[in-house]
C-alpha cells in the first residue's frame, strides 16, 4: 500500500489540490453570491459589468445597444437595435470558469511568480473573451435568432471551454515540464 501510495503520489497531490482550491473558491464566490442578493445589482457586480461591457463593444462594433434591469428579474437584459436578444444571468459571467482555470493551473503549479503571473493573465483573458462571447451570441441572435441552440450550445462551450483547455495545455507544456527538467538537472 505504501508503494503504491508512493507510486501515485502526484497524482493524489494533484487532485487534492485542485479539489481543495475549486471548493475554497465555489465557497467563497458563493458567499460573493449571497451578499450580493443584499445590492441593488442584480443579479450580481460582476454580471452587470460583464453585461455593460458587453454593451459598450456592441457599441463599438457599431451595434446600438442597451442593457436594462427589471425589477425581480436576477438577470440583465441586453438589447441590440431596440431588440431584446440576451439575459446575461450570473452563469454568463465566466467566474465559474476561472475558478475552474484557477485550480487546474495551482494544482500544477509552477514557480509563485510563474502561477501567479499565467493565472492573472489566464483569468483577465478568459473575462475578455466571455464579453466577447456574449457580444457574438448577441449578434449571432440578433441575425439567425432560429439558431439559437446551435449559437448558444456550440459557440458558448466552444469559445470558453475550448479556450481554457488551450489554456491550461499551454501551461503543462510550457512551465510543468520546465519544473520538471529544473529538478532533475538539479538532481544530476
Amino acid at each position: 500500500m505504501k508503494t503504491l501510495f508512493k507510486t501515485y503520489k502526484p497524482v493524489i497531490r494533484f487532485i487534492v489540490t485542485f479539489l481543495a482550491v475549486y471548493f475554497i473558491m465555489s465557497l467563497g464566490y458563493k458567499w460573493y453570491l449571497d451578499v450580493s442578493k443584499t445590492t441593488h445589482y442584480q443579479p450580481d457586480y460582476i454580471t452587470y459589468q460583464v453585461a455593460e461591457q458587453t454593451q459598450v463593444l456592441l457599441n463599438v462594433l457599431g451595434f446600438k445597444s442597451s442593457i436594462a434591469l427589471q425589477e425581480g428579474e436576477q438577470w440583465v437584459r441586453l438589447y441590440l437595435n431596440d431588440i431584446y436578444i440576451v439575459r446575461v444571468i450570473e452563469g454568463c459571467n465566466a467566474i465559474s470558469v476561472i475558478i475552474l482555470f484557477i485550480a487546474f493551473i495551482v494544482a500544477f503549479a509552477s514557480t509563485i511568480k510563474k502561477t501567479v503571473m499565467y493565472i492573472l493573465a489566464g483569468t483577465v483573458l478568459i473575462y475578455l473573451v466571455n464579453v466577447l462571447r456574449i457580444a457574438i451570441i448577441s449578434i449571432g441572435l440578433y441575425y439567425y435568432p432560429e439558431s439559437e441552440h446551435l449559437i448558444h450550445g456550440v459557440v458558448f462551450p466552444l469559445i470558453i471551454y475550448g479556450m481554457v483547455f488551450l489554456l491550461w495545455v499551454y501551461w503543462v507544456n510550457n512551465f510543468v515540464k520546465l519544473k520538471k527538467k529544473n529538478a532533475e538537472h538539479s538532481a544530476v
